[in-house]
């Protein structure tokens, strides 16, 4: 499980597909927004990755 504990909020995480996931994230860098690692979803072979916001919630990010 994540180190936030998010699910004892009453919230896993959100997750947003979008078109460019590089970009995406060079977005949020730019504002410096630390984010994870990119992952690959084993189902799918899409590319995901997750940020926190401000509260320390975990959103993902999924796409190309």
């Amino acid at each position: 499980h994540r180190p936030s504990y998010p699910e004892a909020r009453g919230l896993r995480h959100l997750a947003f597909e979008v078109e460019d996931i590089n970009r995406a994230i060079e977005d949020l860098e730019k504002e410096n927004i630390p984010v994870e690692p990119i992952r690959v979803d084993e189902l799918t072979g899409k590319r995901f990755t997750f940020f926190c916001d401000p509260d320390d919630l975990p959103f993902e990010i999924y796409g190309n």
